[in-house]
């Protein structure tokens, strides 16, 4: 029986097909020892983006700035001089808790003391405010006003105490993981822009007292929190900021932090440079995704003389080795992850855009780096099958699928999952599946294990043992190549779908099910994790501008070539061959 433990399935490395131009020494696999190859610098968009540089650089965890005195200047101070680097996950610890563990540990932040001055005020609304407790299952549930806990974690609230519970205060700063879920899920209710605006009006108006003295102190003391909130907006959710009115947003809160510390003005200064640099790579990334999709529209040799299609060349032709292709297949899958935005699992799903009336910039598709993704995929599975259907000769595409096979099994030893389940598609469509005759010349034991792996059934049961294997190696990895972890993505994405359709997200009180949220971002901080890996092998430009361009026959054009290739077996596939002649020759005189 094929093996069901994580990487059970690990196959040997596979030697290459033969002699060609690329001179790669053959690379050990990331299960074998052996030294990791440095990560090169170079790109396959030809300098367009540098995937080495991710645009997204998740901050650091830091010390919360929760106190029961104000006295922690220096504190904040020393979290400056480091000019306010953000470059790690809020979830990054090694075992992937859920965020609801990490949330804020006083759960009546809503009626804190925002000044002095105000105290007495701020003492009488909080005895106004009874905290309700009771006994609910095996835990307590208690409410402060309109924010509920279970067991000291937040379940649920009403929208404005949820932003209330964001603003920093001069004796209180969110807890980081809360950050992250309200930022990620809030625009479910209302638009980013619409949030940021009353998060700044929130923290401008409670530093006012009358008092012009008293005022300059609270501003300097809670800019440097303000300026760590928005950094953590702005690192982890940059997209939000191509909405050119959260840039004007972004500028009044430069001038109004500039009126009280200079210190968080060079560092909201510095932010706001960071925030334009990776707003420029993702529009370069962009155009250049743009690009390669214009020239992967061109269509193959014609379908007319298959001898003509001989000519071409093919992957084997480009790289005969299943191990280096696999890395390149790595590359290409790790820089389109790093620019998908974590915001876009949650707007795939809004069912409404609040920015519909509005003509503005952030009008771009929200959610595009993801469906390029997407895109890649299924262009990757039409690739396959198009290389397996192109060779005249049934030697030849018999060889090309056992090389795929070899590719997959090797992208399974990598851990990247996506690649691997691309290319099994690709030769489970039916141009592929119906070459009888090819396939009885290949050896298919490995495929078996790689569909077994991959087996739907049992909702992907083999597959996701295989990633919790894949993640706990990354998470204990001792090389660069241990590090990686590519899920399959469209099931990422439909896990992520039925977990927001599958719960309310507002309760019959009207109040947000924060339960709901926190499980919404323990799903997209795992993805943040796995997509910050930089790729450590070698670039070769000559092969992954052959997978970005070359050109892959629709479905149409595909089982036609099939039947070119082994020639219809009943009345049914002989009627639709001449169909699909038929239908592709008056395209061709129409173009």
């Amino acid at each position: 029986m094929p093996p069901t433990t994580p990487y059970a399935g690990k196959f040997n490395s596979c030697a290459s097909y033969g002699n060609n131009n690329n001179n790669h020494p053959q690379p050990h696999s990331p299960y074998r020892n052996g030294t990791a190859p440095k990560p090169a610098k170079e790109n396959v968009y030809n300098g367009a983006y540098s995937a080495a540089e991710n645009p997204y650089d998740i901050p650091q965890p830091h010390t919360s700035y929760r106190s029961s005195s104000v006295s922690s200047v220096t504190a904040k101070e020393q979290h400056y001089n480091s000019g306010c680097a953000v470059s790690k996950n809020p979830y990054s610890s090694t075992q992937p808790h859920s965020p609801r563990q990490h949330s804020t540990s006083c759960p009546a932040r809503a009626y804190r003391h925002t000044s002095s001055s105000s105290g007495s005020e701020q003492s009488s609304r909080n005895n106004s405010v009874a905290a309700k407790g009771r006994r609910y299952g095996h835990g307590f549930t208690t409410s402060y006003g309109e924010m509920c806990y279970h067991d000291n974690s937040l379940v649920s609230a009403s929208l404005e105490a949820l932003i209330q519970h964001l603003v920093p205060t001069v004796d209180y700063y969110p807890d980081r993981s809360y950050v992250f879920t309200f930022l990620l899920s809030s625009r479910l209710f209302l638009h980013p822009y619409e949030l940021m605006t009353r998060v700044c009006h929130l923290c401008v108006e409670q530093q006012r007292s009358g008092d012009a003295l008293l005022d300059k102190i609270r501003s300097r003391e809670v800019a440097p929190k303000l300026v760590q909130l928005l950094t953590e907006w702005t690192e982890t959710f940059p997209y939000d900021f191509r909405d050119e009115r959260m840039m004007r947003c972004l500028k009044d809160m430069t001038h109004h932090v500039a009126r009280g510390d200079e210190y968080s003005w060079r560092a909201m200064q510095q932010m706001t440079q960071r925030l334009i640099k990776r707003l420029s790579a993702l529009g370069q990334y962009e155009e250049a995704v743009a690009a390669l999709s214009a020239v992967a529209t061109e269509r193959p040799a014609s379908l007319k003389s298959k001898q003509a299609s001989g000519q071409r060349s093919d992957v084997m032709s480009v790289c005969d080795d299943p191990f280096v292709l696999a890395q390149q297949l790595t590359h290409i899958e790790l820089d389109r992850l790093s620019f998908i935005g974590p915001e876009e699992f949650i707007q795939t799903f809004a069912t409404k855009d609040p920015l519909d009336n509005h003509k503005g910039f952030f009008r771009k598709r929200k959610t595009s780096n993801l469906e390029a993704y997407v895109n890649w995929f299924n262009r990757l599975s039409y690739m396959v099958a198009t290389e397996i259907c192109m060779p005249v000769k049934k030697k030849h595409r018999a060889r090309i699928i056992e090389f795929f096979i070899d590719v997959a099994q090797e992208c399974f030893n990598i851990g990247n999952f996506n690649s691997l389940m691309a290319i099994i598609t690709g030769m489970n469509m039916s141009p592929v599946a119906r070459l009888r005759k090819t396939w009885s010349k290949v050896n298919t034991d490995k495929f078996e294990i790689l569909e077994h792996q991959m087996d739907p059934s049992s909702n992907f049961s083999n597959y996701r043992t295989a990633l919790r294997g894949a993640t706990q190696r990354s998470e204990t990895a001792h090389s660069s190549q241990e590090k990686i972890v590519i899920p399959f993505f469209s099931l990422l994405i439909k896990d992520i779908y039925f977990l927001n359709e599958g719960c309310a997200s507002r309760l019959t009180n009207g109040h947000i099910n924060f339960e709901k949220l926190w499980e919404l971002a323990k799903q997209v901080s795992e993805f943040l994790v796995w997509r910050q890996v930089i790729c450590p092998f070698d670039r070769d430009r000559r092969i992954l501008q052959y997978l970005v361009t070359t050109p892959v026959f629709s479905e149409d054009e595909l089982h036609l070539a099939s039947y070119e290739s082994e020639g219809p077996e009943n009345n049914m596939e002989k009627d639709s061959r001449r169909s699909l002649r038929s239908s592709l020759l008056h395209r061709e005189n129409r173009s």
